[in-house]
């Protein structure tokens, strides 16, 4: 079992920047491919973005290439996604979770998540 905590998120104006990380615990996430995902209120649980075990493969959605970037570090057995130039159209509960393999974009493929963080973003 992996337990998954994410912090980070807040209130923040468009433009700037927030970093979110996803901890975890119970077992080393050097193991795991790790994604990204958010949820808009009344939406579907939307893929961001992810990254394989080593970190040397990363995968984004189209609408954060070139703001988002998710990085980890194992040492820490922490994943991280940094924002910028945000928008308030990424308003969103921001979840990440781990699967035992490849980097996947559904949400149904991993099975491990964490609870949340609310990211606002404020025009």
């Amino acid at each position: 079992q992996v337990q998954l905590v994410e912090s980070g998120g807040g209130l923040v104006q468009a433009g700037g920047s927030l970093r979110l990380s996803c901890a975890a615990s119970g077992r080393t996430l050097s193991g795991y491919a790790v994604g990204w995902f958010r949820q808009a209120p009344g939406g579907g649980r939307e893929f961001a973005a992810a990254i394989n075990r080593s970190g040397a493969i990363t995968y984004y959605a189209d609408s954060v290439k070139g703001r988002f970037t998710i990085s980890r570090d194992n040492a820490k057995n922490t994943v991280y996604l940094q924002m910028n130039s945000l928008k308030p159209e990424d308003t969103a509960v921001y979840y990440c979770a781990a699967r035992w393999d490849s980097i996947v974009t559904m949400s149904k493929s991993y099975d491990y998540w964490g609870q949340g963080t609310q990211v606002t973003v404020s025009s």
